[in-house]
C-alpha cells in the first residue's frame, strides 16, 4: 500500500486509511483501511488530527461518489482497537506470554525447578515495548480479559500495570525489571490453593477465605529458596498488606511495607475488580476509581495511588461509555476534581456527572 500523508483538511470523502491512525494520547481514533466519510473527516479536528496517512494507490482514488462506511460514531473505541493490526499482533504476543508464564508457575510450584525470571521478564518488555506508549498498554488490557488461565493472566496484567506505574514513579533500569518480574510472580502461591476454592462462584466459608488468604505465605515459601532478588520475595508477601494496617498476612503499616510491595498492591486490586470472575462480572473501571479516591488515601501510599489516579482516567479520555440512564456518550474531559465523575458528550450535549450526582459510568463499551 503506497501511503501519503495530507492534513487533515486535504483528505476528502472515500480515501482510504493508509495505517491506524492514533491521536496525541496515543488512542486509536481509525484503522488502516477505513474509507474516510464527510462525518469521520469532520471529527479528525476534534481529534486533534492535524495529518492524516492514506493509500496514495490508483485503486484507493475516490470516486465522485463516497463510498458508503460505517459512521464513526457507530463503532466505538474498543471496535477499532480490536480491529487494528497493532492490537492483533499483541494479542498474539499476549497469549503465547501467558502460556510460557503459566508453565513457569506450574512447574516452580510443583516441582521447585529454578524459575527462569530472564524468560518470563523479557515476554512482558516485549509486551510493553510493543506499545506506542505506556497509556496504550490500558487499552490493549481493558480488551483482554477473556481468558481461562486466571493466575497466569492476572499475574502478567499486573507486571504490566507495575510496570507502568514504576515508570510513572520514576523508576528505571534494573529496578523496573525486579518490579516487573515481581508483578509476574506475586500471586504464585495461589497455585497451591484448590480450584473449587478459587473458582467458588459463592461466597467463601472462614476457613476456605483463611485458606485463601494464606496464598501470600505459601507463595513466598515457594520463592524462599528461589536464587531471585528479594525484593520479590518482599511483594510476593506483603502485597495485600494496606498502609493504615487493615491487610494481611501481618496487619503491617506503611513504614513495614515495601516500595515495590506497595506498587504491586494497586495493580493487583486494579486488575482483580476489573477483571471479570466466576462470581461476578467485572467492575466498571470507574467504579474502581472511586473506591480508590474514596479509600486509597488511607490504604495506599498517597503519592503512588495519585499518580495512578491521575494516569489512568487519562487513559479513558475518548472511550465511549453508557451511563447509569441507558445513554450512550463519549468522555471528552476528566474532572481534576473528581476522576471518577468526567464530562461525557451524548449526541450534542456535554454532561458534567460532577453536576449530575444521579448519574454515573456504568459501562466502558
Amino acid at each position: 500500500m503506497a501511503k501519503k500523508l495530507l492534513f487533515s483538511f486535504e483528505v476528502k470523502p472515500g480515501m482510504v486509511i493508509a495505517e491506524d491512525l492514533y491521536n496525541p494520547a496515543g488512542q486509536l481514533v481509525l484503522p488502516a483501511g477505513f474509507v474516510l466519510d464527510e462525518a469521520t473527516i469532520s471529527k479528525l479536528e476534534y481529534y486533534t488530527i492535524l495529518e492524516v496517512p492514506v493509500d496514495d494507490s490508483p485503486a484507493s482514488i475516490p470516486m465522485a461518489k463516497p463510498v458508503e462506511t460505517a459512521h464513526l460514531d457507530n463503532d466505538n473505541y474498543s471496535d477499532r482497537l480490536k480491529n487494528s493490526v497493532e492490537f492483533k499482533q499483541f494479542r498474539a504476543d499476549y497469549e503465547v506470554s501467558i502460556s510460557h508464564l503459566a508453565n513457569i508457575l506450574n512447574e516452580a510450584s510443583t516441582t521447585g525447578k529454578p524459575i527462569d525470571t530472564e524468560s518470563i521478564y523479557k515476554d512482558a518488555e516485549h509486551l510493553i515495548n510493543s506499545s506506542k506508549n505506556t497509556i496504550h498498554i490500558f487499552d490493549f488490557i481493558h480488551n483482554l480479559r477473556n481468558y481461562d488461565d486466571i493466575i497466569a493472566t492476572h499475574c502478567q496484567n499486573v507486571a504490566l500495570i507495575s510496570n507502568i506505574l514504576g515508570q510513572w514513579l520514576g523508576v528505571t533500569g534494573d529496578d523496573l525489571k525486579v518490579l516487573t518480574t515481581a508483578g509476574l510472580l506475586h500471586d504464585i502461591g495461589k497455585l497451591t490453593i484448590p480450584q473449587q476454592i478459587l473458582n467458588k462462584p459463592g461466597r467463601l466459608s472462614d476457613e476456605e477465605y483463611a485458606l485463601m488468604r494464606d496464598h501470600v505465605k505459601r507463595g513466598y515459601q515457594l520463592l524462599k529458596e528461589q536464587p531471585i532478588d528479594i525484593r520479590i520475595k518482599e511483594v510476593c508477601l506483603l502485597h495485600h498488606e494496606r498502609c493504615d494496617g487493615s491487610g494481611y498476612p501481618f496487619h503491617a503499616e506503611a513504614s513495614r511495607i515495601t516500595p515495590f510491595a506497595k506498587i504491586v498492591a494497586i495493580a493487583d486490586v486494579y486488575d482483580a475488580m476489573t477483571a471479570r470472575r466466576s462470581y461476578r462480572g467485572a467492575l466498571c473501571p470507574f467504579d474502581v476509581i472511586q473506591m480508590f479516591d474514596e479509600e486509597g488515601l488511607n490504604k495506599y501510599d498517597p503519592h503512588y495511588i495519585m499518580t495512578f489516579l491521575n494516569r489512568i482516567t487519562s487513559s479513558y479520555l475518548h472511550n465511549n461509555v453508557r451511563l447509569n440512564d441507558g445513554r450512550e456518550g463519549e468522555i471528552v474531559m476528566i474532572n481534576p476534581m473528581c476522576l471518577y465523575r468526567p464530562m461525557v458528550r451524548v449526541g450534542s450535549e456535554f454532561i458534567d456527572l460532577l453536576k449530575n450526582p444521579n448519574l454515573k459510568i456504568e459501562a466502558i463499551l
